[in-house]
């Protein structure tokens, strides 16, 4: 009896320390927990650190039609709300990395036990982390050389924090955090990054393989990278497919399907500033970006970071048309225009420079160093110290390199000098497009590839701008009382420029010699001898300054030279001043934003474009009847008989000194637009005045853009004409035949012309 009663005494005192001690650890435990939560052992993230963690935000540059033009970024991440995204990828991460995610609540028991059991046993069969705990670890920095202790800490902090994500957030939510913050190789950071990297798509448009491909890539971006390797890229998407047939995402039959097919990268491309659409455009933007982002502070008193912080910018730009303006240029220069400059210099010495023989040489020598000088290379081979003459030395040595052909990059071996004088060869282009009512731009190529060819001839290029001056001049005449039927002889002017000096102006053409002719027919063929008769009498200072208010920012010399257009001024400045014609007189800056948001969505400013009346609307619609004449008989009918725009267009070609720059500027009652094409050098250019005229030179691209623009029913540019005046015009503008026309009651000042005076 004693035995026994001592035996149950034994028990009793073994269980109470059996609980007593598990009571303990159990507190120990929770109170480790408590700790940790608190951050006892280390920073634990914050509610508000949960739901913003810190990472780097890409900033985005979106179309006025809503379309991801490209980034700005120290990491291409951007985030993608859950209902943006592809049940296919959804499934994929299920499928793949947490078959139980929508069982547990943060941490996984029965994958914790068997990844204890495969260590156990020598037989593991993958990891014990959720989605939610992988999301966890992206609050945690990483150390290479952490110790056992704090590698359990991190975990703890690890368990805790999922837990927390998932009492606050929805199941939903929690992966489109953790897709938003995966990195999937090839510098794509979120799973919108790399939907557009890898195939050029949204989100919600990947398809199973797609989406498994991509899935796949998290295990190890570079390892199973479908662009470095495909071989094994493919098996584990495969793998991944088959998690997905395993359960219940897709049928066996689709999995047959669908493994057999091959991974197709053809759309595959680096989203960085040099590729992409619209690159000039967006490093332009950029400039003006840094430059705002560096007066606007955010609420704890730092300016935005342009690379950091996520903003979106709404931009002008519509795709489309962005791209119907670059496939434009690409397909007349490198299908036409190109191979006919590459024909034409063929076999000739000094190609394609069109220097004197007897100065050639020398010149050729300067221009090639002088070219030398701006180049990267050189100025990183200053940066380290090397002499001009070693650098020159360098210069001469053959290394690899790619080069730029129309075809495709070409990887060949060759010297940089080479290289330069290689580059000479080709034509550059510039064009911008702008709805002339709201300054909003519409198109804008700065040139023919970013990647080797940087320089912005849209904003920052200014040449010599030709026959395309000449409606300045004649706006000044329309404005002083004269009309597109008043008459002046087709004769030279002599103007005496003092010193013994004088300026005679010359024709391209003896056509209609000695014969009196109205405005209109003078600037449908362009004539210089009526353009320079118009500065003598108005005079090239006013001429300049009606320039200016018309929105031309460039000085220009006070000669009566810039009646030809021997000024040099940018396309943007060209292009903003001939949208004037089409908006009834009044002047509005060319815009390029709408607004700037943060992050979150919050407006932090919007942008109306700057206006002003620069001349009176019956001025501006005498001018687009004149310069209608230019496209119906003049110096731009091939936009009717080659490329079949048969309604209503004002425009006017310019072609400069030896055939250096062809401009042609094409106005429409919405669209205004300009172009310009040249070489990189002005010594470089056509010999002859029909490859080198600016009708051939840029008009064929005006021409094929408008082509574009009117087939795709989705832009609404409709083939109207412009709008006539609501006040009666004081003149007349049509001037029956030319020949017999006679000074009409437009030409108020009734001043008569005397031959004898030219």
């Amino acid at each position: 009896m004693h035995s026994s009663k001592s035996a149950n005494s034994q028990t009793r005192k073994y269980l109470k320390g059996f609980w007593i001690s598990f009571i303990a650890l159990t507190v120990m435990i929770a109170l480790f927990f408590i700790a940790v939560a608190f951050g006892i052992f280390g920073k634990m993230p914050s509610f508000e650190e949960l739901e913003n963690p810190k990472s780097n935000l890409a900033t985005e540059i979106i179309s006025c039609d809503g379309k991801l033009l490209g980034k700005y970024y120290i990491e291409n991440r951007s985030n993608t709300p859950f209902q943006e995204l592809s049940p296919n990828v959804i499934n994929a991460l299920i499928a793949t990395e947490d078959a139980r995610f929508e069982k547990h609540s943060g941490i996984d028991a029965i994958a914790i036990f068997r990844v204890v059991w495969g260590m156990a046993t020598g037989m593991s069969k993958g990891g014990g982390s959720t989605i939610t705990q992988q999301l966890a670890k992206n609050l945690f920095p990483r150390k290479q050389d952490r110790s056992l202790v704090e590698t359990a800490l991190i975990k703890f902090k690890e368990w805790i924090t999922a837990i927390k994500l998932e009492r606050n957030y929805s199941k939903d939510e929690i992966l489109a955090m953790y897709l938003n913050t995966v990195d999937f190789g090839s510098q794509s950071y979120g799973i919108k990054s790399a939907a557009k990297t890898f195939y050029n798509k949204e989100p919600g448009q990947l398809n199973v393989e797609e989406a498994a491909t991509l899935i796949g890539t998290l295990k190890a971006p570079t390892w199973f990278s479908p662009v470095r390797n495909p071989v094994r890229a493919l098996e584990r998407r495969n793998t991944v497919m088959h998690q997905m047939m395993k359960y219940d995402y897709i049928s066996e039959s689709e999995f047959d399907s669908l493994k057999i097919i091959p991974i197709d990268m053809k759309k595959f491309r680096l989203q960085d500033h040099t590729t992409g659409i619209a690159t000039y455009f967006r490093e332009y933007i950029r400039t003006v970006l840094s430059e705002w982002c560096s007066q606007h502070p955010k609420e704890d008193g730092t300016p935005y970071n342009l690379y950091r912080d996520g903003l979106k910018v709404y931009t002008t730009i519509n795709y489309k048309m962005q791209e119907y303006a670059e496939q434009a240029v690409s397909e007349y220069l490198g299908k036409e225009l190109q191979p006919s400059f590459f024909k034409h210099w063929k076999g000739i010495p000094n190609a394609p420079f069109a220097f004197e023989e007897t100065s050639a040489k020398k010149e050729i020598e300067n221009l090639m160093i002088s070219a030398m000088r701006r180049s990267d290379r050189y100025y990183r081979a200053k940066t380290e110290g090397k002499s001009d003459a070693r650098i020159l030395e360098e210069f001469r040595i053959p290394v690899k390199m790619k080069v730029f052909s129309w075809r495709g990059e070409i990887d060949t071996v060759m010297t940089p000098m080479d290289s330069i004088r290689y580059y000479k060869y080709f034509l550059q282009s510039g064009m911008m497009s702008m709805d002339p009512h709201t300054g909003q731009v519409k198109a804008y190529v700065g040139g023919i590839d970013y990647r080797f060819f940087q320089y912005d001839h849209v904003k920052f290029s200014k040449r010599q701008v030709g026959s395309t001056f000449k409606p300045f001049l004649y706006t000044l005449a329309m404005q002083e009382g004269e009309s597109p039927c008043s008459l002046y002889p087709n004769v030279q002017p002599i103007i005496d420029l003092g010193d013994g000096e004088v300026w005679a102006p010359e024709n391209a053409s003896d056509e209609r010699r000695g014969e009196q002719v109205t405005l209109k027919w003078a600037l449908a063929n362009s004539n210089n001898w009526v353009s320079g008769q118009l500065i003598r009498k108005y005079a090239p200072k006013a001429v300049v300054a009606l320039a200016h208010k018309m929105g031309v920012t460039s000085d220009i010399p006070v000669v009566y030279s810039i009646a030809l257009g021997s000024c040099d001024l940018s396309l943007y400045e060209m292009v903003g001043a001939m949208s004037i014609y089409a908006n009834k007189g009044v002047y509005i800056e060319p815009s390029f934003i709408t607004r700037i948001e943060d992050k979150n969505g919050n407006i932090l400013q919007s942008f109306t474009a700057k206006s002003q009346e620069a001349i009176s609307e019956e001025t501006a619609y005498l001018m687009i009847q004149l310069m209608k004449g230019v496209v119906d008989a003049g110096t731009s009918i091939r936009l009717r008989y080659k490329y079949g725009l048969d309604n209503p267009i004002a425009g006017k070609t310019g072609t400069t000194q030896n055939q250096s720059d062809g401009w042609f500027m094409g106005i429409t009652p919405d669209l205004v637009s300009g172009v310009w094409v040249g070489c990189e050098d002005r010594a470089a250019h056509f010999r002859t005045i029909a490859l080198g005229q600016g009708a051939n030179m840029a008009l064929p691209i005006w021409g094929i853009y408008m082509q574009k623009i009117y087939a795709d029913p989705t832009l609404k540019y409709t083939k109207r004409d412009f709008d006539v005046p609501l006040k009666p015009l004081s003149v007349d503008f049509d001037c029956g035949t030319d020949n017999n026309a006679t000074p009409s009651k437009g030409n108020r000042k009734k001043q008569p012309i005397d031959p004898d005076e030219f």
